[in-house]
């Protein structure tokens, strides 16, 4: 199937919502890892979201090029070929922006999908994050009101992030603290200023000890609850169940309990990067150690071709990652829900 199309994109969130099941959100930064992302989704039989962060978007340019606008572009394209090979619908989103991205970065983005709407197609990306979790909550709103509009003409969706998720990704960087833990008059702040839908739709992460990083279950205090206390005092006040389409940042580490939970109180997307990055590097360590003397050319000898052709040791990275992904697919219940 081609690229998830807006009203495909749209549908896929109320599935997953209604359904009470989320779509794993997986980072990648090749066209090694994407092919892993797609061939992960095929195999669980579940529709998915695939996503490229501002440094990503920099490194799938050329490391000495680092123009993210160019590298989101080729990632794009190369995405929306390649994807018409799979039986599975794939949303394409970018991820974290804090200002300086949105001005340079998502913006441009968006008026090239705008260009590509007008003309009558489609728009390069579903969906589009603005992390604001570096500014005050009403800066952060009011960029987001606008980021909403430009949106709706491009026909993508907007991700905004209330609240702070703790430690790094991308130079993005907060520390672990009470600041982790969105509150209910974040969220009835949240629909005042970009309604419940009204507006158009947007996907919100409301953070509740969220940890960008690597860390073993019990390090990170997760609070599911604050989704459900937020979930159902907004509304209350608007008169719809689960207003919030919920997004899950920072997941390793997690326990399947907690991911459950989540799931259960309107998380419909779930970022996932650094468990795919060790399972697609985890193969290639081993191939490299076990075959050391034909990947390297020792005491002048040759090496082995075989060994060292990037293909080699790829398909098993590949093969790692797209692991990684049915397993994440089946902690949230997406396996088997890809749309017929």
């Amino acid at each position: 199937m081609p690229i998830a199309t807006p009203d495909v994109y749209a549908e896929m969130i109320s599935r997953a919502k209604a359904g009470a099941f989320a779509y794993p959100a997986i980072n990648v930064s090749s066209s090694q890892t994407l092919n892993a992302a797609l061939r992960g989704f095929a195999e669980a039989e579940s529709d998915g979201i695939i996503q490229v962060s501002t440094g990503g978007a920099e490194y799938l340019s050329g490391p000495t090029v680092k123009d993210r606008v160019r590298g989101a572009i080729a990632f794009a394209a190369f995405a929306h070929e390649a994807a018409k090979s799979y039986d599975v619908q794939i949303a394409l989103h970018t991820d974290h922006a804090p200002v300086d991205a949105v001005e340079h970065w998502v913006k441009p983005l968006l008026a090239a999908s705008t260009e590509r709407v007008k003309a009558g197609g489609d728009p390069l990306f579903g969906s589009h994050m603005w992390d604001g979790s570096a500014v005050p909550l009403d800066e952060n709103l009011k960029l987001a009101e606008e980021l909403l509009a430009l949106s709706a003409e491009a026909k993508t969706l907007l991700e905004i992030e209330v609240g702070v998720v703790g430690g790094e990704e991308d130079g993005v960087a907060h520390e672990i603290n009470e600041k982790l833990y969105t509150t209910v008059e974040d969220g009835l702040a949240t629909a005042a200023a970009l309604g419940t839908g009204d507006k158009g739709t947007y996907l919100t992460a409301l953070t509740f000890g969220n940890v960008h990083g690597v860390y073993k279950p019990g390090n990170v205090k997760l609070r599911p609850e604050i989704l459900r206390d937020i979930q159902q005092t907004v509304g209350e006040k608007y008169g719809k169940e689960k207003p919030f389409n919920l997004v899950f940042h920072g997941g390793s580490g997690s326990t399947a309990e907690e991911v459950a939970a989540a799931v259960d109180y309107g998380v419909v997307k779930m970022n996932i990067d650094t468990d795919t990055q060790y399972a697609f590097t985890r193969p290639v360590a081993e191939h490299m150690f076990k075959n050391y003397d034909g990947v390297l050319k020792i005491d002048g000898e040759v090496g082995n071709k075989k060994m060292y052709d990037p293909r080699t040791w790829g398909k098993a990275a590949e093969a790692g990652m797209a692991e990684r992904v049915v397993n994440a697919t089946q902690w949230l219940r997406s396996a088997g829900q890809r749309m017929k």
